[in-house]
């Protein structure tokens, strides 16, 4: 197995730079504010002469014992339990702090090697940033500047060094990615924590504990997924700190990045327009959407009734989607949406043949044919698969510009009912048919 190492410090040391650039990613949000980190963040490291796993934590507070830095404080911890080695990130520019002591105090207990990467030291003299450090009582020092890389490849390579090679393990092709996207605080994390069976990233009651967006790897049979919890997306002007903004960016790059986003929704809340927001940037990007309304267990069955219309009222354009009505906390519901977001997998890249979507657009167009536009009817002869995720059906004929939009949209339910597609959306394209004679003179 790939060995894992956690990179530990307290806040803004640079972790997060330091990862950036370990990984030749962007996946981990970095800026100049405290605490931007706060659940570990995993990798695949791509400097160094072997393979490892990378994670990166939120800054390491010992004193803290309460709130979402407590919180973070246990997912360090975590991480650190879950490594084979650590990397402690000191500033080289801010010297040594009590803060430093304690976390090394914690780290010396540990059976595990440690590396202390004092980062910050360009143009800073080396030996007089490693020399405030000889206190914390750790050998394997390595002063390095995370942003223009210097010392980086020197401190992976050592720490490296005492792992065995291992042969690279093959990537399943048909992992399932789905992004947890919704409101602030109506329950994303709970969600992924119940899924996965552990307490992976900070559930915490207070909007926007989750900033950065947290891939996380799980099986459930033979299936492989990939799980990313996502920041809680605002209205735009609502969205004012600088912080949350980039987290808003995060979140709407997961949902380009996964195969199926699962809109997350409060039963006791009403549907507002950030969630339409939220709906629109998956459909802009052609996702396949399932909607989970979380916190049901505690409704009557009149106020179920009543949120079934309300979502169908609001949410009229989703009227492909999958819901399911579940309980996070409570861990009711999760089996079904699990199946809800495969089927929407599938659904995405389903194959469709050529001849069966013809005979479903001729017997379509048989019940109820275009209307005529002027002293032309479209007509339409056969249809073809033009994609996948999200299928997109090509319809050829004749004069299919005046086809309207009501009229795609029966044709768009023909097909959805007998190739049983659910979760996905479908786009259907039309094509003219050359005319021969065009351009050519009488005569």
């Amino acid at each position: 197995m790939k060995p894992t190492i956690a990179l530990v410090g307290r806040p803004n040391v640079g972790k997060s730079t330091l990862f950036n650039r370990l990984t030749r990613s962007r996946d981990a949000l970095v800026a100049d504010f405290s605490g931007l980190t706060r659940d570990r963040h995993y990798g695949v490291g791509r400097i160094g002469h072997k393979p490892y796993i990378l994670v990166d934590t939120g800054g390491f507070e010992p004193l803290i014992d309460s709130g979402v830095m407590y919180e973070m404080l246990r997912q360090a911890e975590q991480a650190i339990f879950e490594s084979d080695a650590v990397i402690f990130m000191v500033d080289g520019r801010n010297g040594l702090t009590p803060q430093d002591k304690l976390i090394a105090n914690k780290l010396r207990t540990l059976d595990k090697p440690i590396f202390v990467a004092i980062n910050k030291v360009e143009g800073v003299d080396k030996i007089v940033a490693i020399s405030d450090f000889y206190e914390l009582g750790l050998e394997k020092m390595y002063p390095l500047s995370a942003t223009h890389g210097d010392g980086v490849h020197k401190l992976i390579d050592d720490v490296l060094r005492g792992f065995k090679n291992t042969p690279e393990e093959e990537e399943h092709d048909e992992k399932i990615t789905f992004a947890v996207v919704g409101r602030p605080n109506v329950g994303k994390s709970t969600l992924v924590n119940t899924i996965l069976g552990e307490e992976r990233v900070i559930a915490f009651d207070e909007a926007g504990t989750t900033r950065d967006s947290i891939y996380i790897d799980f099986e459930r049979g033979e299936q492989k997924y990939t799980i990313i919890d996502t920041a809680g997306i605002r209205r735009k002007g609502r969205v004012t700190d600088k912080l949350e903004k980039f987290s808003v960016l995060k979140a709407i790059q997961a949902i380009s990045e996964a195969h199926v986003v699962v809109l997350v929704l409060d039963a006791h809340l009403d549907i507002a327009e950030q969630d339409a927001t939220i709906v629109g940037y998956a459909l802009e990007a052609g996702k396949s959407i399932v909607v989970a309304v979380n916190k049901w267990d505690h409704l009557n069955e009149e106020q179920r009734a009543t949120i079934k219309d309300d979502l169908k009222t609001k949410l009229h354009f989703l009227d492909f989607a999958k819901y399911t009505y579940i309980s996070a906390l409570y861990k009711k519901g999760i089996s079904e949406l699990l199946n809800s977001i495969d089927a929407a997998y599938h659904s995405a890249f389903i194959k469709l043949a050529t001849p069966k979507l013809t005979r479903v657009l001729k017997e379509a167009v048989n019940r109820q044919p275009p209307t005529h536009k002027g002293n032309f009817r479209p007509k339409m002869r056969y249809a073809h698969q033009g994609g996948s995720n999200p299928p997109i059906v090509i319809i050829h004929g004749n004069s299919l510009q005046s086809v309207q939009q009501a009229y795609t949209k029966y044709l768009e339910r023909s097909f959805r009912k007998v190739f049983e597609l659910t979760g996905t959306p479908l786009r259907i394209e039309y094509k003219n048919s050359d005319n021969p004679f065009e351009g050519r003179k009488k005569t």
